[in-house]
């Protein structure tokens, strides 16, 4: 039996809560298309985002450690991977949209700078000292909106309200979206964003452990940790032992928050979709105990892993990096890709956009081309 397009949505109708995103209901997208007759409209976004070149792109990107340390540090594109499988999961359990969450997750890294958030750290000094800014959120949806060209009949690639929407996860309290006019967005889209601290969490635990810049003993001083370890067989072989606790600390953060988000909705009495998007504060989130720990695990994992030496000469060095490519490709735009530099934008933009697709290879060869040659200049 092949299911249709419209099966999947009857199925969707039927089995998914009633708060959950639908994809029949969808609000659609800017420039209208032909339904796809298998796809939902979620499915045929997931699609076109993980056929992208900024997708390919981001095994290349970052994560915290390059793939020069080793070959089982996370990149950006293994980061954006775990965190739809985990959104994914949550999603099915809480009897909400998969697709749409997968989707969101896939796309929420597309517009991160090389050399991780040192990189997005440097890209935005750079464009303060323009009057303007850089965020990695809205340059992502500055890539599948304009950058990124599926079809000569319009800009991006035409994606569906409900992920655009989503792509704008981190808004504050009492803050409208400008796209939607909306307090929040989709439970998915606020399910994506725990889920990404999630994964975050525990894969940089678990490199930094790999890089021996972090050990299981200094980690006994959090709580969360030791709750783990209560899970945890005592007799495994050291790579055994952590591989179980980080997954035993994903499964405690996952409870916690599914089991938190489903008390909220009930408390709330959310029975529709328009009643998520005018609740103003988040609805998918930790319960206040393992929220604070989770603080604790972030705070940790900054004081002794994201500003240790060995991180920290990685990240200024991609800062450097970072500066000189503004400064020089500013001074020199026609080294600017076609692509990046045919829609009459100012220079300054096409600059930005250039520098935030890039890989760290990329970037780091580039510097050592333009590098030599300013050097060289300087000599003469």
């Amino acid at each position: 039996m092949i299911l249709l397009r419209a099966d999947i949505e009857r199925r969707e109708r039927e089995t998914l809560a009633p708060y959950a995103a639908k994809s029949a209901d969808s609000r659609g997208r800017d420039f209208p298309e032909s339904e796809d007759p298998f796809r939902t409209c979620f499915q045929r976004d997931r699609d076109r985002i993980i056929h992208s070149k900024s997708f390919r792109r981001l095994k290349g990107k970052t994560q915290v450690f390059v793939a020069h340390y080793g070959d089982h540090y996370r990149s950006r594109l293994a980061h954006s991977m775990e965190v739809a499988q985990l959104s994914r999961d949550m999603a099915r359990a809480l009897g909400l949209n998969e697709d749409l969450a997968e989707t969101i997750a896939l796309a929420h890294d597309l517009g991160h700078t090389p050399f991780g958030h040192a990189g997005q750290d440097a890209l935005h000094e750079c464009m303060a000292k323009h009057g303007l800014s850089f965020e990695h959120n809205e340059q992502s949806r500055r890539v599948v909106t304009l950058l990124e060209q599926k079809k000569p009949d319009y800009p991006g690639l035409n994606l569906s309200f409900e992920v655009l929407d989503g792509m704008m996860k981190h808004r504050e309290s009492g803050e409208m979206s400008p796209l939607s006019g909306t307090f929040k967005p989709s439970l998915e889209a606020q399910l994506v964003d725990l889920s990404d601290k999630i994964a975050y969490l525990n894969h940089d635990i678990d490199d930094g452990i790999r890089a021996r810049i972090l050990s299981s003993e200094s980690l006994d001083s959090l709580a969360l940790w030791r709750q783990a370890k209560e899970t945890v067989r005592a007799d495994l072989s050291h790579s055994h032992f952590i591989s179980a606790m980080i997954s035993s600390l994903i499964t405690l953060m996952a409870k916690d928050l599914m089991s938190n988000t489903d008390r909220l909705i009930r408390e709330r009495k959310i029975t529709t979709l328009d009643q998520v998007y005018k609740t103003q504060d988040s609805l998918v989130a930790f319960s206040d105990g393992v929220a604070g720990e989770v603080r604790l695990v972030k705070r940790f994992l900054y004081d002794r892993f994201y500003t240790s030496p060995g991180v920290m000469q990685y990240n200024n060095r991609g800062q450097e990096v970072i500066r000189f490519l503004f400064d020089e490709l500013l001074k020199k735009p026609s080294l600017i890709p076609e692509n990046f530099s045919v829609r009459g934008e100012e220079a300054l933009i096409q600059v930005k956009d250039h520098i935030a697709s890039m890989t760290d290879e990329y970037a780091m060869d580039l510097y050592d081309k333009l590098h030599w040659k300013a050097f060289s200049r300087s000599e003469i």
